[in-house]
């Protein structure tokens, strides 16, 4: 194990309940061993264009290495909050300083045999050249929407990632989920 993931799997998380109140703390690998519901957050950036930034994620990513992914983001830390670990995550993956405060669009409950985690889903126009951490990034472009939609049934992606991008689309089609944040 790297030293980076090292690190990942001895963060601090909040542990949740089905409501998404904060019950207890757990290290990443024991929430992962365990099924432990957490907190997570997913931020779409687009670029002055309007395309979005499409990742690989490294072989070394302790969940779901070398798949891809339409989001940036990740587990949010004990005491954070999603807002902080939205800006924060983006910072860091896209490798910018000075980021806008990402626009919080919705949340959902991720939940499979395997995972569990609250999700909060944001999205953040970022203007400056990127330069993505290499410890999580393999590779990336800024793909259009078109571009986009053409890839998802030829690339193996994230699958919270896959899922929340499916509800973002549908909430954006209906608006009076938009106006509760549903």
């Amino acid at each position: 194990m790297t030293d980076q993931a090292a690190r990942s799997a001895d963060e601090l998380l909040d542990i949740v309940d089905e409501r998404d109140r904060v019950v207890g703390q757990a290290r990443r690998a024991e929430a992962y061993a365990r099924r432990l519901r957490h907190r997570t957050a997913f931020v779409l950036v687009r670029d002055a264009a309007d395309r979005i930034f499409v990742h690989r994620r490294t072989a070394r990513k302790l969940v779901f290495p070398s798949a891809y992914d339409m989001f940036v983001g990740g587990v949010v830390g004990a005491g954070e909050t999603y807002d902080e670990a939205a800006r924060r995550e983006a910072e860091e993956e896209l490798g910018v300083e000075g980021l806008p405060a990402p626009t919080p669009l919705f949340r959902f409950l991720y939940e499979t045999p395997e995972h569990a985690w609250w999700s909060a889903v944001y999205e953040v126009r970022c203007d400056q050249p990127v330069h993505p951490q290499p410890e999580e990034v393999a590779w990336h472009a800024f793909l259009t929407e078109t571009e986009l939609e053409a890839r998802l049934p030829e690339w193996t992606w994230v699958p919270d990632g896959l899922a929340a991008y499916h509800r973002l689309r549908a909430w954006r089609r209906d608006p009076g989920r938009r106006a509760s944040g549903a």
